[in-house]
């Protein structure tokens, strides 16, 4: 049997984690074949512009990829055939079980990428797993024997990963100020908090966000629409100004009033 030839991939979602993992590789002198970032678009604004300074800063050319098929036409149009015989129009969003995002416009393109270069050589995987989130590696997608995790190697954490790049003049234009993890803008995973940071200084963001709710027939989350969010936040900063505290049993009281009226 014929070696294969090693065909190193580093993959690039442009936040802090594989951004320290290909500069950090960058520096040690480690082979790279190719970069790649699978663009779901739906990234922040301000992550493309990052991601073309990566791209400009380093000389290393980002190789984009990318669903067929928009975001907004798979939750919004797509017709999906249900088990019961039924037919739905579009996925619309996504909940911890039914992650079809993922499948749909980062895994899939993905695949159709590596496939072919899987024949042709021995591909490696670069994937930016920090050492201090390891649990990530019981996952089955990231235990493949070509998958390879320098920044545990290297025994840096999330926090490490954040210092090293803002030393090295990247900060997504103050992304990471407001959330904790900046991929998809409209994901409806997203913590409370993070959404509050969305509605607050991404009000642009937060009507599109509004807009798709309204069109689709799953509601943005179990427990509020992302209008009845807006009330929920809106609620919120009227208690703070008038020195009222947020999770009480009266602040709750009086929430769910202002939705089932309004």
């Amino acid at each position: 049997m014929i070696d294969k030839p090693k065909f190193h991939i580093v993959s690039f979602s442009g936040g802090k984690d594989s951004t320290a993992m290909l500069l950090g590789m960058i520096e040690r002198g480690m082979p790279i074949d190719c970069v790649l970032f699978c663009d779901t678009g739906i990234e922040f604004p301000t992550m493309y512009d990052h991601i073309n300074k990566v791209e400009q800063n380093t000389g290393i050319k980002i190789t984009r990829v990318s669903s067929e098929r928009s975001f907004e036409y798979l939750m919004l149009e797509h017709n999906i055939n249900c088990r019961n015989g039924s037919t739905k129009i579009g996925f619309s969003w996504a909940g911890p079980k039914q992650r079809w995002c993922t499948s749909r416009l980062k895994d899939e393109p993905r695949e159709k990428f590596l496939r072919p270069l899987r024949k042709e050589y021995d591909v490696v995987e670069y994937v930016g797993i920090a050492a201090d989130e390891q649990f990530r590696l019981e996952r089955k997608r990231n235990q493949r024997e070509s998958h390879a995790h320098p920044l545990i190697d290297w025994d840096m954490t999330e926090r490490d990963c954040l210092n090293f790049c803002y030393e090295r003049g990247y900060d997504w234009g103050g992304l990471y100020k407001h959330f904790n993890r900046v991929s998809c803008w409209c994901c409806p995973l997203q913590s409370l908090e993070e959404l509050r940071q969305l509605y607050r200084y991404y009000p642009e963001l937060w009507e599109q966000l509004k807009e798709w709710d309204m069109q689709t027939w799953r509601k943005f989350r179990a427990d509020f629409s992302v209008e009845q969010l807006e009330r929920r936040f809106d609620f919120e900063n009227e208690r703070i100004e008038n020195g009222l505290p947020i999770h009480n049993k009266a602040f709750f009281a009086e929430l769910r009033k202002r939705i089932e009226t309004e």
